[in-house]
């Protein structure tokens, strides 16, 4: 089943174990979900606040609303 996810993160969530820090997927572009893979650079680089994306093959496109 197709569905939209409306993410709003633009970074990683971060994790504290006693040890090493883990940082978890916020943008919904991670090839190793849930963990962040710096997928969200994407988002800073390819984004305008305020406007609406779906990703194709690693690339933004602004979805128009009515």
């Amino acid at each position: 089943m197709a569905r939209i996810i409306r993410c709003e993160a633009t970074g990683p969530y971060e994790v504290k174990p006693s040890e090493k820090s883990t940082w978890v997927c916020m943008c919904g572009l991670s090839a190793n979900d849930p963990i962040c893979d710096g997928s969200h650079k994407l988002c800073r680089q390819q984004e305008t606040e305020g406007k609406l994306y779906r990703y194709v093959d690693g690339q933004a496109e602004e979805i128009e609303l009515p």
